[in-house]
């Protein structure tokens, strides 16, 4: 049952930048990258929107880029795990482990220089390799006759 833990971690990694997008409308960054933003850049946001508005722009774009693209893969992290994953398809299981790559990327660029993101971060960052770890004797212990009468690994799913 660990594609309902990854549904749950998914939807996590899914709403994340769903907020994000929605604070940059707002306020041009992120609430909760505020603290970073000032920390790197020596002053805060609203100062730089203030003193130039320029960059501040350029640095909105650059968020909702990145939004997007956290969404993208949320996105096809929670298709794979809800369709091929849940059907026991093993390229599903080694394909999850790809969201490692974003998630661990958050966490070594954003989520280092504030406590609170970088909690939130771990919990993906230890709970997809958890899970995909729980799950791996199913998958890759699937025998090839199992597969071809569609019996799905470890009761996985179905």
């Amino acid at each position: 049952m660990a594609w309902i833990g990854l549904t749950v971690i998914g939807l996590f990694l899914l709403m994340a930048p769903i907020m994000d997008i929605l604070s940059d409308r707002s306020h041009g960054l992120p609430t909760d990258h505020a603290p970073v933003f000032t920390k790197l850049a020596g002053a805060s946001f609203n100062t730089v929107k203030g003193s130039a508005p320029g960059a501040a722009h350029y640095i909105t774009t650059l968020e909702y880029g990145y939004a997007l693209h956290e969404l993208t893969f949320a996105l096809l992290f929670l298709v794979i795990v809800l369709v091929p994953f849940r059907r026991g398809e093993r390229w599903a299981w080694f394909a999850c482990w790809f969201v490692l790559i974003a998630a661990i990327g958050y966490t070594a660029t954003i989520a280092d220089h504030d406590s609170t993101l970088l909690a939130r971060s771990l919990i993906a960052d230890i709970a997809v390799p958890v899970l995909l770890l729980l799950s791996a004797r199913a998958f890759l212990g699937a025998t090839t006759e199992g597969k071809r009468q569609g019996a799905a690994p470890g009761g996985l799913g179905r």
